[in-house]
Formats: C-alpha cells, structure tokens, sequence
C-alpha cells in the first residue's frame, strides 16, 4: 500500500512539473523551439538547461526555450531543414552536420592538426569573428561553440598498425569530407554513415572502427562493442549552438546581449564538463575492460604526414584556403609563443 500511495504521490508531482513548464513555455513571449542529438542526461544537455534556466529567469520568463533532445527531431541535416521552414528555431550541431552549411566551420577538424587544448583554445577565440560572420550570411546567429574533444579510433579489435587498420571496417561520418578524404588517403574505404546509426552498424559488424571521444562512447553506449581504443587522439571535434538569426534579431537588444553572455557563461563551463568528463572516462572505460591500445610509433609519423596531403586534396571544397591560412598561421603563432 506504501509504494502505491507514493507511486500515485510521484505521478501528481510529475503532473504538476509538466504542467508548470508546459505554462510556462505558454507565457513565453519569445519561445524558441531548439533541438540537438545529445542523449537527455548527458553534460551537454544539463549544461543547456541551466542555459535555458537562467535565461527565463533573467528575462523574466519572456524568453523560453523548448528543448528536443536525444535526436528526436533527426540528425543535424533533418534539424536545418526543420529550421528552414521554421518547425526549429535553433539547435545544438555537430561541426560534420551544419559543415554543408558553412563549410569553413570545418576547418578545426582536420584530423592530426591540434596537439593540445590550449591550441584548440587559442585557435577557436581568434576565428571566432570568422565563424560567426559566416553563419550569419546564411541566416543563422553563433550563440556558442560547443565541444566533444580529442576523439580516438575504437574498434572492436585490438588496432596498433596501419595495417591492422586497412584491414578493418571503418566507419567515417557522414557528410565529413575531410575525414571520408583522409582515410582515402591511407588507403581505406570508409563507410559513411550518420551518429544515430553508427551503434546498431557495430551491433551488426557493418562497421568495426569508429571515432569518438572517450565520454562520447560512453554516452553513446559505443564503448559496448568497441573494446579497444587506439591511444593517440586523430583529431578534435566539436559543434555549435546556432539560433535562427531572423527570430533573434526580433528580440529586444537587452535580451540579445543577455542571451550571448549567459550563452558565454554556461558554454564555457560545458567545456569545463566536457574535458574533465573525457578524462574520467577514460578510467570509467577501463572498468568496463576497455583496454588502451598503443599505436606503432612510425606508423603515427605517417598518419600524421598524411594530414597535409588530404588538405591538399579537400582544400577549395570541403573549406576555403582563405580559413586553412588563417588557422595554420595562428597555430603557428602560438607554437612559437609557448617555445619561448
């Protein structure tokens, strides 16, 4: 009798709670209705909701957001063209996803460029401007960038060697000509296909090698099929937090600039959440009998090397040598300043 009366207690509360979020997304005089992949539960979506928290409150709940998360409005290309006809008004995306959008947002995920967070950083607050300006010019407004880290190679057999990789099925995302042209350029054939595909293609041996971040697998229950993580990071990724740029322009300026800088307050604090959970899980993974693998060092000099040549290949399609320039220049610039 106990657990039913606190059962019925739970579902009244339950009741109550939707009921006062549902009015007050009612009251909103400015709803956006905002949507991302990210699993509900995971850092990048409770970060959001105190995002969206203080917002209402600061706004004194003019502003609101209603919030679809877990890939329940499609994957980052489903998303756009929901915002194209104004069912979204925004989301959280994937740089492989709104990539065909702004192609030089891609730039920052050619794979063997970042040695550190530091440079990631560095890189990111200086072209910043650049982003921001392209994204505009196609009707969107860069509220944050977003982070997924260093990602690693994961299989579900031990890689160490080049050659062990060509021989395996390797997966690439879809929509990312840089990482399709990079493994091309190592001689392997990747299968592309969308994040929300990925697990059920490990599941069934369609694919046999993946690329994520340490938290990534976890959250993404890849690290159930992939138990070996080549450990060395291929590349960083990352994604952006984008709102239609029309509905915002209506927005009061107060609200606009209110917006950017608690955007700038709980972004920067996700990044935080997102580091600090990519290094705990990497513990977390060897719980679960992930084990490490430690790659052949020649073969990471040519892994390396190969990074230049796919530049070569993608550069003019897949981003313009006007960003590469950019980017290079001020990694090398930093380079030269922390070697001092």
């Amino acid at each position: 009798m106990y657990y039913c009366q606190r059962y019925a207690q739970l579902l009244i509360l339950l009741f109550c709670a939707l009921l006062f979020c549902s009015s007050a997304q009612a009251k909103s005089k400015y709803l956006f209705k905002v949507a991302t992949i990210a699993p509900e539960g995971s850092i990048w979506t409770n970060r959001f909701h105190d995002f969206v928290a203080e917002v209402g409150e600061r706004s004194n709940g003019e502003v609101g957001f209603k919030v679809y998360s877990g890939g329940i409005m499609g994957d980052d290309r489903a998303m756009y063209r929901k915002m194209r006809i104004g069912q979204l008004h925004g989301g959280g995306f994937t740089m492989t996803g709104i990539g065909a959008v702004v192609p030089d947002f891609r730039v920052m995920g050619i794979p063997f460029l970042f040695r550190s967070y530091e440079e990631v950083d560095y890189v990111k607050k200086e072209l910043w401007p650049s982003f921001s300006h392209a994204f505009s010019q196609k009707g969107l407004e860069l509220i944050a960038m977003t982070e997924v880290g260093f990602v690693y190679s994961m299989s579900t057999s031990p890689i160490s060697t080049l050659r062990e990789l060509k021989k395996s099925k390797v997966w690439a995302p879809e929509d990312d000509p840089i990482s399709i042209a990079y493994l091309q350029t190592l001689g392997i054939t990747p299968l592309p296909l969308t994040i929300p595909d990925v697990l059920t293609s490990l599941q069934t041996g369609m694919v046999e090698t993946v690329f994520n971040s340490l938290y990534g697998a976890i959250v993404l229950q890849w690290f159930t099929k992939t138990k070996y993580v080549s450990d060395i990071p291929f590349g960083y990724a990352y994604g952006a937090m984008l709102l239609d740029r029309k509905k915002f322009s209506k927005l009061p300026e107060s609200y606009q600039s209110m917006i950017r800088e608690t955007a700038a307050k709980h972004f920067n604090l996700l990044m935080t959440d997102t580091r600090k959970s990519n290094y705990d899980s990497r513990q977390v993974l060897q719980d679960n009998e992930v084990s490490m693998v430690t790659p052949d060092s020649g073969d990471v000099q040519v892994l390396s090397d190969m990074r230049d040549e796919t530049v070569r290949r993608v550069q003019g399609t897949a981003f313009s040598p006007e960003i590469y320039k950019a980017t290079v220049t001020l990694l090398d610039d930093y380079r030269k300043q922390t070697s001092k």
